[in-house]
């Protein structure tokens, strides 16, 4: 931007030079300085609105740049605002979604809590049939024991009354205290030593070895037959006594003699009745034996030693084995005592059951079966 001056006249310079000193100047003089400080107002005037111009050149020139730069940095504040819009929208789609997925977990943890909560409740339900399941285990697994050991004392002590087999009945009555021993209530350490005191009386009672015997006896009848009959001329065993009577009927019986003749000679048909007779002893001895009858077998190998002793040849071998067989056989049971009484342990046993029946303790429904046992001799 120009501005423009108004043309003034320029000044005539003099030719002569000025003298220090007018005393009286002309008037044309005059106007020369007021033309020149005009000229200066002027270019003062000039460079003033020459350094606005360029001012506000410049300051235009800055405002364009700086609009240019406001106009880029506004693009890229608008680019930036509309991507934090998208990243807003995008988190309040994310907020949304964890709000869903934080419902759902919600709702699945509500299901797991009521699920825990059931299952915790099934558990304590479970536990409480174990425990009940147990209860009726172990009072079973009691009740079964007493049956069983009750059992074993009955079959012992019958076995021994009907029989005479202590073996037998020791051995049913250690099973018996075997079963008491696996019961878990100390209340039976008293039928246990009840039960002990019986099979030790058991123990001592001895008891022919019954194969062994039968065995004997079956080879002492066949040997029987054969044994010679003692001889006519060989005195009979003095088995009747020293007393006068007897001396008395002896020497009777040497003077005065009745007899039934048949045609037999009297030595051998004694012998033969001796030999039956023998031969009968024996065959009972053996169905004693089979009974476990003890008496009954004692008595018919006494009878058929006797009969030995007297009917047939004393110096014969068979006839001392046989007599030697016999004593051994009767010498098993000489020294036996007198038959222990059985029936105290299983008493006892009835009736401990019967207590704890009515204290309501496991053994309780067995009692119904053992208390009729206790009428049995």
């Amino acid at each position: 931007m120009s501005e423009t001056t108004p043309d003034q006249p320029e000044p005539v310079a003099s030719s002569t030079p000025a003298s220090p000193r007018i005393s009286s100047p002309a008037p044309i003089g005059r106007a020369a300085p007021r033309r020149g400080g005009t000229i200066a107002l002027a270019l003062l005037v000039a460079l003033i609105a020459l350094a606005g111009t360029a001012y506000v050149a410049w300051r235009g020139w800055q405002l364009e740049q700086t609009n240019a730069a406001g106009g880029r940095a506004v693009d890229d504040l608008r680019q930036q605002v509309g991507s934090l819009g998208q990243q807003v929208n995008n988190l309040r789609d994310e907020r949304a979604g964890l709000r869903q997925r934080l419902a759902d977990a919600d709702g699945v943890n509500r299901s797991l809590r009521e699920d825990v909560l059931g299952n915790a409740e099934r558990t304590r339900n479970l536990e409480d049939a174990v425990a009940r399941l147990s209860e009726r285990s172990v009072s079973g697994h009691d009740t079964m024991l007493l049956d069983e050991a009750e059992s074993l004392l009955r079959m012992g002590r019958e076995r021994f009354v009907l029989f005479n087999d202590a073996g037998g009945a020791i051995a049913a009555y250690t099973s018996a205290d075997q079963a008491l021993a696996a019961v878990n209530d100390g209340a039976y350490s008293g039928v246990r030593q009840s039960l002990n005191a019986e099979r030790e009386a058991l123990s001592k009672v001895k008891v022919p070895a019954v194969t062994h015997d039968l065995s004997l006896i079956s080879a002492m009848r066949t040997d029987l037959a054969k044994m010679p009959y003692r001889p006519v001329d060989m005195p009979a065993a003095d088995t009747e006594g020293q007393g006068f009577f007897a001396r008395a009927g002896r020497a009777l019986a040497g003077v005065i003699s009745i007899q039934r003749d048949d045609g037999t000679p009297l030595a051998m048909a004694d012998g033969r009745l001796a030999r039956e007779l023998a031969l009968l002893d024996l065959a009972q001895a053996q169905a004693a034996l089979l009974a476990f009858d003890d008496k009954g077998r004692t008595d018919a190998l006494r009878r058929v030693d006797t009969t030995l002793e007297k009917n047939f040849d004393p110096n014969d071998a068979s006839v001392r084995q046989a007599r030697a067989q016999i004593a051994d056989m009767l010498l098993e049971t000489s020294g036996n005592v007198a038959p222990p009484q059985l029936g105290a342990a299983l008493a006892e046993l009835s009736n401990t059951r019967s207590v704890h029946a009515l204290h309501g303790a496991p053994a309780a429904p067995a009692a119904a079966s053992s208390a009729p046992a206790q009428g049995k001799p």
